[in-house]
């Protein structure tokens, strides 16, 4: 059970149902956000519908992009053989 797994997330000849499987569970989550009751919001924009959602995305695609950048042009990223 667990090679089964295992392969499906690490064998290259399951991508693409697995990038599949990843969109169709973001998309879930989307959906399910819109049936999350919003009754006593704390902001303004707690009141929209996959705001939570948008939110984790962007914010994760940010962390992202400025890590390569303190990676990669800063200089805080070594060579695998920097220590030997």
């Amino acid at each position: 059970m667990i090679k089964r797994v295992v392969d499906f997330f690490g064998a290259e000849q399951y991508a693409r149902p697995r990038r599949r499987l990843f969109y169709l569970v973001l998309v879930l989550i989307v959906v399910a956000d819109f049936l999350v009751s919003r009754e006593h919001p704390e902001y303004l924009w707690d009141r929209l519908p996959g705001w939570s959602a948008v939110y984790g995305f962007v914010s994760c695609v940010l962390l992202i992009f400025v890590s390569k950048f303190l990676g990669h042009r800063v200089g805080l990223m070594r060579r695998e053989d920097y220590y030997d």
